[in-house]
């Protein structure tokens, strides 16, 4: 049985290898890690789901005896990824302490209620990433699959690793930190985990994303750290030496909940009270703005013209977007904006014209 719980620590770091490759890495690197006094809970891929078949895809069971041996030599919690009820069941016998569901297993929800049906009844510790795309529901019917077989929300948490992005980023997988406020606001007691290293897939920018994860009260970080990170056999690129995680983790910033002090409270209300009243007015404007839309809908209507005017909108994107500096603000924040008051109109102006 194991003794681990999820909510034993705040913040909670989970770091170790992207993969177990060889047992003289994973014990090298895990006992590094431990030395370091900041490390919580050992992690690695012993299990790969890659992307394309031929990619190492992990060494499998000798890679759960080595974390075992971590484990003994260390006194520290073991972590692994599992993507099938057999996974489950070796991993338990190994007496790993947390399993983790990867991205690419949660968008399947024939695989985590597999998953789910082998962990009912024993006391292990779960943390469900967050899909590959931006899809609170999918997430959310993960975490519901495990509840609805008895695990107890104490020992459920959720991993943000950031969701897939169609274009140019700096990032791997950029953030999008308002999807999981979504999902925060849906189990605002549960266990928050940020991956910087797959949100980045750089370990140069490592730093600031934790930064921004702990500014933003998550519970803790997983973060992929390598003995020797350019010889890895996996994701390189974003894993740091246990050294690196160290200071990495020794220059986060975790602030404070709250604090009493009189100056603070009272600036804090009157800030507040001056975003209550701008937000008053905005969605005022906006419910002008969509009353005004309702009408180029019926005149649409009444002249047989589309709904759709494609140079209409660009032009608006293309004039707002122009302003972002000006405005001193981003341009994919105002895009958001945009697409969001645009897909509202279209729909009101298409019921309009078919009513």
């Amino acid at each position: 049985m194991s003794e681990f719980k999820l909510e034993s620590k705040r913040p909670l770091i989970i770091s170790g290898p992207c993969s177990a490759e060889t047992r003289e890495q994973t014990l090298d690197t895990c006992t590094r890690l431990a030395a370091t006094g900041v490390v919580d809970v050992l992690r690695a891929g012993v299990w790969k789901p890659r992307t394309r078949p031929g990619s190492f895809e992990g060494v499998g069971l000798k890679g759960l005896a080595w974390m075992a041996e971590a484990k003994r030599i260390t006194g520290l919690p073991i972590a692994v990824e599992v993507a099938s009820a057999k996974h489950v069941e070796s991993a338990l016998e190994f007496g790993v302490d947390l399993l983790w569901i990867g991205a690419r297993t949660t968008v399947s929800p024939f695989s985590v209620q597999d998953i789910a049906d082998a962990v009912r009844g024993s006391d292990a510790n779960i943390l469900i990433k967050n899909p590959m795309n931006p899809d609170v529901e999918l997430w959310s019917g993960a975490v519901d699959r495990f509840l609805k077989v008895g695990v107890a929300p104490s020992r459920l948490g959720l991993i943000h690793r950031g969701f897939s992005y169609f274009g140019h980023n700096e990032l791997r997988n950029p953030p999008m930190w308002h999807i999981v406020l979504g999902m925060r606001s849906r189990y605002p007691e549960m266990t928050m985990i940020c991956d910087p290293s797959h949100i980045c897939g750089n370990r140069d920018l490592l730093q600031n994303i934790a930064q921004t994860a702990a500014d933003l009260r998550y519970d803790g970080l997983i973060i992929e750290s390598h003995i020797c990170p350019d010889k890895a056999w996996s994701d390189a690129a974003q894993q740091v030496t246990p050294d690196n995680l160290e200071r990495l983790v020794r220059n986060i910033n975790w602030r404070h909940d709250s604090t009493d002090d009189p100056d603070f409270v009272k600036a804090l209300n009157n800030y507040r009270n001056e975003i209550d009243q701008l937000d008053s007015e905005l969605f005022d404007l906006l419910s002008r703005r969509m009353k005004i839309a309702d009408r180029i809908g019926a005149v649409k209507r009444d002249n047989n013209v589309a709904i759709l005017q494609g140079s209409r909108w660009s032009s608006i994107v293309d004039r707002v977007l122009g302003q972002a500096a000006q405005l001193n603000l981003d341009e994919e924040f105002l895009k958001t904006i945009l697409e969001t008051i645009h897909i509202e109109s279209i729909n009101r102006q298409n019921k309009v014209m078919n009513e």
